[in-house]
């Protein structure tokens, strides 16, 4: 109970916040920069509210998709620096250490979406390094196996990916050619896409996530500049409507559900790959500064899962020495 009042004081005190996360941790993986300036993997503590540095990726990559499940965090597909990728690694938060035991997607591409639904893992769309592309993988971890399902029915990179009420919406994105507003509907027991009621903006390179029951889209970029507006869709109405804006544009950005909070988290402000982090009160209607990561991780991922008490614990002494 005192360690919990400490916390609180301390997240009011900085950032203005009136409760206290609940002990979700997430992790931010990969990404590789023009200068060849590598990102690791980092974790956010609630606790402590800080990010800390857990160690190195296992093969340096950008424009992979990230996703949980299972307990790991999967990292698909994605760009060396020369070629795309086919290579799909996962990392064990409990044990800090990175497996490659998952077969690979069945093309390289970069720039992909990808979302765990009802125990499998989907990678959706990307560019193969000539092309857009409209294809679906489907993941079945009891079989470690990449299946094809359904394409989509627009080619897409740069997209955003969210699950909600069982299916699979593809957002935006880019069709190589500019920027996108359309939106589909993956089922996954009809195995087809339909389309659903598009963006108010057009966006490509944006961050998605399901908040509270509804699906938001924020940042990116539409076909003159980076964004920091947001929309959000609600189910319900079928329709998608404008969310207070961001305090910085956010090209690239990693969007997560987390604590009772939407959290933003880097990106491209159109000048730098950016540290800052913001988080959206719902109550409050309000983005508020959230801190910094130690790093920027351009083409890279975050991911929220639940972390043991002795990841932390490893962390802060590597991070003491």
């Amino acid at each position: 109970m005192q360690e919990s009042i400490r916390c609180e004081k301390r997240m009011t005190h900085n950032h203005r916040l009136d409760r206290v996360p609940s002990a979700n941790d997430m992790c931010w993986v990969g990404g590789l920069s023009h200068g060849s300036n590598v990102s690791g993997v980092e974790c956010y503590n609630p606790l402590d509210h800080e990010w800390k540095v857990l160690g190195s990726v296992s093969r340096h990559r950008s424009g992979v998709g990230v996703a949980p499940l299972n307990g790991s965090i999967y990292v698909v597909g994605g760009h060396d620096g020369v070629v795309c990728r086919r290579s799909v690694e996962r990392y064990e938060p409990e044990t800090n250490s990175w497996k490659r035991d998952v077969a690979p997607i069945n093309e390289a591409k970069r720039d992909v979406a990808v979302a765990e639904l009802e125990g499998y893992l989907y990678c959706v769309g990307g560019y193969d390094g000539l092309l857009c592309l409209s294809t679906t993988e489907r993941y079945d971890p009891l079989l470690n196996r990449w299946c094809r399902m359904a394409p989509m029915n627009r080619r897409r990179r740069g997209l955003g990916l969210a699950v909600l009420d069982g299916y699979l919406y593809a957002i935006g994105g880019s069709d190589g050619c500019s920027p996108l507003y359309s939106v589909e509907r993956y089922s996954p027991t009809e195995d087809r896409w339909t389309p659903c009621s598009p963006l108010r903006t057009c966006r490509e390179n944006l961050g998605c996530a399901t908040f509270q029951g509804k699906i938001y889209a924020v940042g990116g970029r539409d076909d003159i500049t980076e964004l920091r507006s947001i929309e959000r869709f609600d189910p319900v109405a079928n329709e998608w409507s404008a969310v207070t804006p961001m305090k910085s544009k956010r090209s690239k950005v990693s969007l997560v559900a987390a604590n009772g909070y939407l959290l933003a988290i880097g990106g491209y402000d159109g000048t730098v790959h950016v540290t800052t982090v913001e988080a959206f009160d719902p109550e409050m209607n309000k983005w508020r500064p959230f801190g910094n990561t130690q790093t920027c991780h351009p083409g890279g991922g975050v991911a929220a899962i639940k972390l043991a008490p002795y990841v932390r614990e490893t962390s802060q002494l590597a991070r003491n020495r």
